[in-house]
């Protein structure tokens, strides 16, 4: 008894795991992976840019994504470079498959019309030319954040931390 007392109380407060669908983050996380999220590192810290998170999407589904912009950030993409604040910013995690990507630029340009909003965080999926994220959904309200991402549990051959 008391063994399922804890695993719910860490499972609904602490850790919990999360299982990918769909391609929207390739190459980085393919559909099936499993993972740990840590649902308490937000309630000490703010989101990191480039932290992998998972969020409340909608009422029914959960969504993984990387973290682009904060609060106060103008976010835009022109020509395949990311600018934070109007200053560019390299994203190391995207540098072979925007070399291979053989269908123009790998990110379309887009600019947020905005500064992200107090308490609210920009999204975008790895797989940037299928990716429902903050450029069709908007910013994710903080407090719809899930977790972040911390461990790969499966496949087993690529389970380990995430960064």
């Amino acid at each position: 008894m008391i063994a399922v007392i804890l695993a719910v109380i860490v499972r609904t407060f602490l850790f919990t795991s999360y299982e990918v669908q769909g391609e929207s983050m390739m190459p980085n996380v393919y559909d099936g992976e499993r993972f740990i999220i840590n649902k308490i590192g937000y309630g000490f810290t703010e989101p990191s840019r480039f932290d992998l998170i998972v969020f409340h999407a909608t009422e029914s589904e959960d969504y993984i994504k990387r973290v682009i912009g904060l609060p106060g950030d103008t976010v835009a993409v022109k020509e395949d470079v990311l600018y934070i604040n109007n200053q560019p910013v390299e994203e190391p995690f995207l540098e072979q498959k925007k070399q291979e990507y053989e269908f123009g630029f790998y990110t379309n340009d887009f600019a947020f019309p905005e500064e992200i909003p107090p308490g609210h965080v920009f999204v975008l999926g790895d797989n940037r030319p299928n990716s429902l994220d903050s450029r069709r959904i908007g910013p994710v309200p903080i407090d719809q954040i899930v977790g972040k991402v911390d461990l790969r549990f499966w496949p087993l051959t690529e389970a380990g931390v995430v960064e």
